[in-house]
């Protein structure tokens, strides 16, 4: 086997976000969590301590090509990956895999999104190098998912049901058998599924090989996987650009859940516990904040609170504003937009997104 690849996934606009997260700067590229450094640059920074950094690639919006060389300037650019269109998570990783074959025939992959949180980096890169060594020394046609030990009935996340009695140890971890992939599931479902012991969060972050998950493609989503083959003697060559454009007009738009990994059979499973949100909400956002005396996140410095609990409240530090007599809400101000909130309703989000595009255009998105 050979050299192991990180691939970052930076290309979405983190609509649930809004109005913080925009299209002209999406989430991955804001330091939504106060430590001084993106989302996207955290993610750097975990995967650098996982492979060197001529290994990692950024896919991402050709729109944010300058926007990651500001905030990664060590990249170099024949690493960032440019996306024409939106297609979800299939085609970027068969762009991915294609390119990372090129660079070396027996690579490992890592996938992994540029906006998730990770409260315990060790942990992370012994869990991921385990992984690593599974497909390297154990199983090569495995295509291993990092499942996280729930720790609530969380609707807004997929499930991994994994086989208790089918299971490898390595380096003292389990590594188990996939049985299903759910997608977020109503409240009473998640919590059969979490109460059962045998469901994990899906993480969305994979380990195999570049050639297994091409083989993968080939077989679930051929009509993804021949459209790469047929060009992919030009990617890495003057004409990539060219090229891939001609073929994002063509693929669909599937992500690699629905396309490949609920469909294949040599699908396993880590276990993990490393403090890990997708950070995908502003609930989530609030989970992972200090909070005050009354429960509530603050980002402001000119903000009062009046009998206010369970709130999250951000705006920015030149605005005053007063809150009183508010409960379990979201109040968010960025660039003269503003959302209030109930946090309980906070998935439908997106979907208002997309009504404020369709009735006012791109302004405000």
């Amino acid at each position: 086997m050979g050299e192991v690849f990180a691939v970052i996934m930076a290309g979405g606009v983190g609509s649930r976000f809004w109005p913080l997260s925009r299209e002209r700067r999406p989430k991955q590229f804001l330091d939504i969590l106060g430590t001084g450094r993106t989302l996207l640059q955290q993610t750097y920074d975990r995967l650098s301590r996982i492979t060197k950094p001529d290994n990692i690639l950024i896919v991402t919006k050709d729109d944010y090509f300058s926007l990651v060389k500001e905030q990664l300037p060590d990249i170099p650019d024949q690493n960032i990956l440019s996306e024409p269109l939106r297609r979800n998570t299939a085609p970027c990783i068969a762009y991915a895999a294609m390119f990372v074959s090129h660079r070396d025939p027996n690579a490992v992959m890592l996938v992994a999104p540029s906006d998730h949180f990770v409260a315990d980096v060790s942990a992370f890169v012994e869990t991921i190098n385990t992984a690593a060594n599974y497909v390297i020394d154990v199983n090569p046609n495995a295509l291993v998912t990092i499942g996280i030990e729930p720790s609530r009935p969380e609707t807004g996340y997929g499930y991994i049901q994994f086989d208790f009695d089918e299971k490898t140890e390595i380096n003292g971890r389990s590594v188990y058998k996939v049985k299903t992939f759910t997608e977020k599931p109503d409240l009473e479902t998640a919590k059969i599924f979490v109460d059962s012991g045998e469901f994990l969060w899906n993480s969305g972050i994979f380990v195999w090989s570049a050639k297994t998950i091409l083989n993968s493609m080939k077989n679930y989503l051929p009509e993804i996987y021949n459209e790469f083959q047929l060009h992919k003697n030009k990617i890495g060559t003057k004409f990539e650009a060219e090229i891939i454009r001609e073929i994002y007009e063509k693929v669909p738009s599937i992500s690699i859940d629905y396309g490949v990994m609920e469909k294949e059979k040599s699908v396993y499973v880590i276990k993990a516990n490393f403090g890990w949100s997708d950070l995908g909400t502003w609930g989530s956002l609030y989970e992972n904040y200090p909070k005050d005396e009354n429960d509530n996140v603050v980002q402001g410095n000119n903000v009062f609170t009046f009998d206010t609990q369970r709130s999250f409240i951000s705006v920015p530090d030149d605005k005053l504003v007063v809150i009183l007599g508010l409960n379990n809400l979201i109040v968010a101000e960025s660039d003269g937009m503003l959302l209030i909130a109930n946090k309980d309703e906070e998935q439908q989000i997106r979907n208002i997104v997309n009504m404020i595009k369709m009735e006012k255009g791109n302004d405000f998105i």
